[in-house]
């Protein structure tokens, strides 16, 4: 089992930055690859970014590529997404994810069949 515990979430204006952080525990770190999904109210849940066990590769979807960044911590367990430029539209609940079967570009179809989640945190970006 692996255990995933998002924070750093809360409310941004439109423009500015802010950093999440997923903490995991559990099983080895880097054996997983690593994703950022969020779900906006009323809609459902998205791929944001994805980072390979080792952190050269990662893949973001058109919609946050050029202003948000994943990396990952292998010795502290934790994978970061680095949001720059927010916009309104990036209001959501972010989700941290992992998963040790697929290779990273697949990870924005493998979806909802993740192996493992956490419970997510919540980013406002005001107006």
């Amino acid at each position: 089992q692996v255990q995933l515990v998002e924070s750093g979430g809360g409310l941004v204006q439109a423009g500015g930055s802010l950093r999440v952080s997923c903490a995991a525990s559990g099983r080895t770190f880097s054996d997983y690859a690593m994703a950022w999904f969020r779900q906006a109210p009323g809609k459902e849940r998205e791929f944001v970014a994805a980072i390979s066990w080792n952190p050269g590769y990662t893949y973001y979807a058109d919609s946050v590529k050029g202003r948000f960044t994943i990396s990952r911590d292998n010795a502290k367990n934790t994978v970061y997404l680095q949001m720059n430029s927010l916009k309104p539209e990036d209001t959501a609940v972010y989700y941290c994810a992992a998963d040790s079967r697929w290779n990273v570009d697949l990870l924005p179809k493998v979806g909802d069949g993740m192996e493992y989640w956490g419970k997510g945190t919540l980013v406002t970006v005001s107006s």
